[in-house]
């Protein structure tokens, strides 16, 4: 007890000796009032015996804060200022305010709404984490929006970003469970990793045709998704970027990408058709995996392996005919395909099948390959197959 007051009584001390320009007020009816000029003090918190201890003065009174009000003068929110202040409702930013820093407002779960303004160039990281936003306007003196800026906001509905926005940052909307809809502008250029992972209630989205690069888990259990429209300048699409988007049907990947991440449609169980362009040099392992609605797939002569679990569990596919530039078919890459009625390969050279390619499939259906590689693929086929199921592709 005697180590919290004194951290409370040196917050006080190092609030009033090393920023004596700013001031604050905190009257009966819970309105803190910040004045003064320059920027507000960063904070931190600190951890001892499983306490959380906040350094910002006001914090031992945090629970009576209903209304900030930021005077004219102030030009920066500093790290942690108002973390945790569950009654705040309202704040006033002026326009001399610049930055709002890393977060800033975490855990206000009463704070419902915040006007930015224009004078904003920087919102930081996790600076409205878990608060209970239910609208966003992110000003136009902003270029970027910060790593889990509004990560956790539960209720937030809508979101506008401007065209001076060319980055959304990793998490910047992650678990924003209650979004529905959002305009991504076509200054971005880049959509980071997790940027709306776990927007359950997104439906549709269009990427516009600024974006070259879709991130690591960047739609990731948007699960209620149900099309998306990726343009011609997208290059990649990485890892797991629309795993478990169950409620996505049909996608077609343009032919400026070159590269489609692990697991990049994994899990999309309502996915019936995908459309692979020549322009896709490299898919991932379990690219497609566990699609279960899946039942055609083209894959084009661009691709030279088919990666470990690659069409695992797609348990409605009936058939799938294999180019001659595939070398290599991976390890479980067709497992439980149990649907599967017919499989053409177009390479007088057998892939080399690695470790239970085909298991789970019958092995009585029809296995087409060129009349002058039977008896190679018989050989190489022999563990999956009835040598009677390999026959003479009719060309």
């Amino acid at each position: 007890m005697r180590k919290y007051l004194l951290i409370i009584f040196l917050s006080l001390f190092s609030f009033s000796a090393i920023h004596a320009e700013i001031e604050w007020s905190l009257s009966e009816d819970g309105t803190l009032t910040i004045s003064g000029k320059g920027d507000m003090p960063d904070y931190t918190i600190k951890y001892e015996k499983g306490m959380t201890c906040v350094t910002a003065p006001w914090f031992p009174q945090k629970d009576k804060i209903k209304k900030v009000v930021i005077e004219d003068g102030v030009t920066g929110i500093g790290r942690y200022v108002f973390g945790e202040c569950s009654s705040l409702t309202s704040i006033t930013i002026p326009n001399s305010v610049t930055s709002i820093g890393d977060w800033a407002f975490e855990g206000c779960s009463g704070l419902t709404s915040v006007t930015i303004p224009n004078s904003v160039m920087a919102i930081g990281e996790c600076a409205f984490y878990d608060s209970g936003l239910t609208s966003v306007t992110i000003p136009n003196s902003m270029t970027s929006v910060s790593g889990s800026a509004f990560k956790g906001c539960f209720s937030l509905t809508s979101i506008t970003i401007p065209n001076s926005v060319t980055s959304i940052g990793g998490s910047a909307f992650e678990e924003c469970t209650s979004l529905t809809s959002i305009t991504i502008p076509n200054s971005v250029t880049s959509i980071e990793r997790s940027a709306f992972r776990g927007c359950s209630s997104l439906a549709s989205i269009t990427i516009p045709n600024s974006v070259t690069n879709i991130g690591i888990f960047a739609f990731r259990e948007c699960s209620s998704l149900t099309s998306v429209t990726i343009p011609n300048s997208v290059t990649n699409i990485e890892l797991a970027a629309f795993r478990d988007c169950t409620s996505l049907t049909s996608i077609t990947i343009p032919n400026s990408v070159t590269s489609v991440g692990y697991a990049a449609f994994g899990d999309c169980s309502n996915l019936t058709s995908i459309t692979i362009p020549n322009s896709v040099a490299s898919i991932g392992e379990s690219a497609i995996a566990r699609c279960s609605c899946l039942t055609s797939v083209t894959i084009p002569n661009s691709i030279t392996s088919i990666g470990n679990y690659f069409f695992y569990g797609c348990k409605r596919l009936t058939s799938i005919t294999i180019p001659d530039s595939v070398t290599r078919i991976g390890a479980y890459a067709f497992e439980n395909c149990e649907s599967l009625t017919s499989i053409t390969f177009e390479g007088s050279t057998a892939p080399e099948f690695e470790k239970n390619a085909f298991k789970g499939v019958n092995k009585s259906i029809s296995v087409y390959v060129p009349a002058n590689g039977i008896e190679a693929y018989k050989k190489a086929l022999g563990y999956y197959f009835e040598e009677t199921s390999i026959q003479a592709l009719q060309r």
